[in-house]
């Protein structure tokens, strides 16, 4: 009888099956081992192959960006309140940001991403959305016009007895009959008109790879063995079906990666008879693997269309590249060939949603940068002063040495005014300037001659070390703090502090005619009807930390933080005439306003509201502090009909033209 090799396929399909099913509501997704469970699939995926999951974890986080914010700053201000307290609340529990972070990493895992759309009673408006996974969503039968009206929520798909799928309509502007809606929706997928597909389908196969000589290995360090097999029976050929049985048995038990190194045990009455297990060796097997690794990683790379490692979280043989510029560039085609079309498909599902309550503002995501540029030490050296450079590696100033500012200056100044030197011309005063970190000048006349003098630091520090000395106050040790957040919406003219009182006062009940008169209580500190309830709203000058840290913060932006001083508005506002911070205001105007621009152009300061509380006995109120505080933010944020201030939420840096006052 002639023997014959049975071929055992390798072959794994990972393309998802969409079909309809007899005697069901909803339409299957799945494969042939998922049936109906290809979401499944995809999370089990996610989950077992790390390569893959370190590129969809970056993809996601960059997708959601840092924040949503509403760029344009000449909108209608009715829309633009009402669209920031959506922001700020979406739902019950989360912010808009919150939920899209959740539907950003969906739309990377899955393809596609699906919003719970909650109306008011009226159907008038959306009152709250919320993030549904999209593995547990399936999609009913199209009607007569080829469109999902109704999808199918399960919490295990796996196992609907128990878990029982329950409709819910389908989100329809047109149709508000049902006060609970779903919005399913995702990138275009070839051959898919009812579902969708992720990006990568096509490195499935790969990432399948790398979880299973995970297993392999894994298994092998358990079991401590590994090897391939020739085995051969001496007792005779058995018929087919025989055969076919005994490989099976053998494949069931013994084959797979979860069952490598495991032995084989055999019973026989004659010795002559036993069967012939011999070893087949495979040679250089570490260099097979360590060659299969890095064609799996290439490949599961250009699935998701990743063209550096290193951008992702991925460790590269080579470490870190030193070319810096490769680097930016591919952060930046990632950043508009990948990241950018999921970012456009989520800002158009919720301009959809924000145009149902009239708040159709434009909004965009504040970009996530990936890698922070590193400069070698040449560079720094000759585009950063001696103390940015210590102050950037975490170090104090040194102390200024009089006689080498004395002779940095006697090359080239003509003179002096006010013990500042002065240039003969505008370059030279340029250059001087740069050394103090300070890009401005102002013109003079010495001897009947123009002269310029450079904007050094020393002036503006005298003028605003009077400031701070004058208005600046320490912060209060017998306060409690209840409340510290970003300015954000609050117009010039409002006074926070006042309207806050005032809405105090008007739900206090009084038990008690005693006065208390805390200490350093200014005019516009405010108290209730016996002064048992007292607030104050302070200002702190604030860093953000999320942007890039690269060069230092100029001589301005320095006082102001090392004096941790607290201050009024109406004392931030007097700035606006004074020159503490000369050269940053319009054409290099000594003056401008410090509330709305902080210290000038590419500054990463903002303004942080603290409000304080002293509650003394004798007094008991009918309003909670956070309610007032609340409503007070909703009056800042309306104050006029002009448009609101929220340049004083945003650092310079994050402004048009990075804050500067007249383009660069």
């Amino acid at each position: 009888m002639k023997d014959s090799i049975i071929s055992i396929n390798l072959e794994t399909s990972t393309a998802p099956v969409v079909q309809e099913v007899r005697g069901r509501d909803y339409i299957e997704y799945g494969t042939d081992d998922w049936r109906n469970l290809y979401p499944q699939f995809l999370i089990d995926l996610y989950y077992n192959s790390s390569t893959h999951a370190a590129i969809i974890n970056g993809t996601a986080e960059m997708i959601a960006g840092e924040d949503l914010i509403v760029p344009d700053d000449d909108v209608n201000l009715d829309a633009y309140v009402k669209l920031k307290k959506f922001m700020r609340h979406a739902n019950s529990k989360e912010s808009l940001h919150q939920v899209i972070k959740k539907v950003a990493f969906d739309f990377k895992l899955q393809g596609a991403y699906a919003i719970h759309i909650i109306w008011n009673r009226e159907r008038t408006e959306i009152v709250e959305i919320y993030h549904v996974p999209v593995e547990r969503v399936r999609a009913g039968r199209p009607n007569e016009m080829g469109k999902v009206d109704t999808y199918y929520i399960s919490a295990d798909w796996s196992n609907t007895r128990t878990h029982k799928p329950y409709p819910i309509a389908a989100f329809n502007t047109n149709d508000r009959t049902s006060g609970s809606q779903l919005l399913y929706t995702g990138a275009y997928s070839p051959n898919m008109d009812i579902y969708h597909t992720p990006d990568y389908l096509a490195a499935c196969n790969w990432a399948l790879v790398d979880q299973r000589v995970a297993e392999f290995h894994l298994n092998n360090i358990e079991n401590g063995f590994s090897g391939s097999y020739f085995i051969s029976f001496a007792n005779g050929v058995p018929t087919a079906e025989e055969r076919r049985q005994i490989e099976q048995s053998l494949t069931d038990k013994f084959t797979g990666a979860k069952n490598s190194g495991k032995f084989v045990l055999t019973f026989s009455d004659d010795r002559t008879r036993t069967p012939e297990i011999t070893p087949i060796s495979v040679s250089d097997a570490d260099k097979q693997y360590l060659a299969l690794q890095e064609l799996l990683v290439q490949n599961i790379l250009t699935g998701h269309r990743v063209t550096s490692k290193t951008l992702l979280g991925i460790d590269s043989t080579n470490g870190f590249s030193s070319n810096t510029d490769e680097l930016i560039n591919a952060a930046n085609f990632y950043q508009n060939t990948v990241i950018r079309g999921f970012q456009l498909n989520i800002l158009d599902t919720l301009q959809t949603i924000f145009s149902v309550n009239n708040m159709d503002l434009e909004v965009e995501f504040v970009q996530l940068k990936p890698i922070t540029v590193q400069f070698d030490s040449k560079t720094i050296r000759e585009v950063m002063t001696q103390d940015e450079i210590r102050e950037d590696i975490g170090l104090a100033p040194l102390e200024e040495d009089e006689a080498t500012v004395e002779q940095d200056v006697k090359l080239a100044k003509v003179g002096m005014i006010d013990g500042e030197p002065v240039f003969s011309t505008i370059e030279e005063a340029e250059a001087h300037a740069k050394t103090k970190g300070c890009t401005a000048y102002h013109e003079h006349e010495l001897e009947g001659k123009t002269v310029y003098m450079a904007c050094d630091g020393h002036a503006e520090a005298t003028e605003l070390s009077k400031f701070i000395q004058e208005f600046g106050e320490d912060i209060p040790e017998d306060w409690e703090l209840i409340e510290e957040e970003v300015v954000d919406g609050e117009h010039q003219d409002f006074n926070f502090e006042t309207e806050l009182n005032n809405i105090a006062n008007s739900k206090t009940e009084l038990a008690s005619t005693g006065t208390a008169r805390p200490n350093a209580r200014s005019s516009q500190d405010g108290t209730n009807k016996s002064d048992n309830d007292f607030y104050k709203v302070r200002y702190v000058y604030t860093k953000d930390n999320f942007l890039s840290q690269e060069g230092s913060s100029r001589e301005f932006c320095r006082l102001m933080e090392s004096a941790k001083k607290i201050y009024r508005k109406e004392d931030i506002l007097q700035m606006t005439d004074r020159a503490v911070n000369p050269g940053w205001g319009p054409r290099g105007a000594a003056t401008y306003s410090i509330w709305l621009y902080k210290g000038g152009g590419n500054c990463h300061h903002f303004w942080l509201r603290r409000i304080y509380k002293t509650s003394l006995r004798g007094a008991k109120s009918n309003i909670k502090p956070s309610e007032a505080i609340s409503y007070t933010k909703a009056l800042s944020e309306g104050f006029t009909a002009e448009k609101n201030d929220n340049l004083v939420a945003r650092p310079p840096k994050r402004m048009k033209n990075n804050g500067f006052l007249e383009p660069r």
